[in-house]
């Protein structure tokens, strides 16, 4: 929901730091690598319990994974490889949160399993349809916005990370929300593929 509907009170500065990123000579794919290993970076300090750093890095690594996607299109190099190695690493990253959480809090097993579960739901709809709907915006393929986007992730992420006595509950409520954008997708698809049809 944050990325549809704010990313556009943002991307003036996005902008403007992607144009020194290419001066840098930081293409598209550098970036996508450097926010992986960032993300990474911030998995392995929740784990060792460094939480103010970790919850900062991750930021940053969201931060760079937005900003990739804007030097394509601004040296003109959008490519499908970019987009692939940009869908899946964000979901590396993804999970080697849930790890990291699991690792510090086993006793949570069952709550990320069943928000990772969720998370399969989700992205096995918005992965099918955004390959099958007739792409018409400047992503790499057609993009169903939901409740929960990756801006949300990264913050029920944080809450997760910064209240450890709650992270089972705001597990789970994130679970509920990941699972209503599901069904809103799945409508939106059900009808968007018949149109096509």
């Amino acid at each position: 929901m944050l990325d549809t509907h704010g990313r556009k009170y943002v991307q003036p500065t996005i902008n403007k730091i992607a144009e020194v990123a290419i001066k840098l000579h930081l293409t598209p794919i550098k970036l996508t690598i450097i926010a992986l290993l960032m993300g990474l970076f911030a998995a392995l300090l929740n784990a060792l319990d460094w939480t103010l750093l970790s919850i900062i890095i991750l930021w940053l690594s969201g931060f760079i994974d937005a900003l990739d996607g804007t030097v394509a299109r601004l040296t003109n190099s959008k490519s499908d490889l970019g987009a692939f190695l940009d869908i899946t690493f964000d979901r590396i990253v993804e999970l080697a949160i849930l790890y990291s959480i699991l690792l510090k809090h086993p006793e949570h097993a069952m709550m990320l399993f069943i928000l990772t579960s969720t998370f399969v739901l989700s992205l096995t709809v918005f992965l099918t349809v955004g390959s099958m709907a007739n792409n018409q915006t400047e992503k790499a393929f057609y993009y169903q916005a939901g409740i929960t986007e990756r801006t949300e992730t990264f913050i029920f992420y944080t809450l997760m990370i910064m209240f450890e006595q709650f992270t089972h509950y705001i597990g789970y409520i994130f679970a509920l929300l990941v699972l209503i954008t599901v069904f809103t997708r799945f409508k939106e698809a059900v009808k968007l593929l018949r149109r096509s049809s």
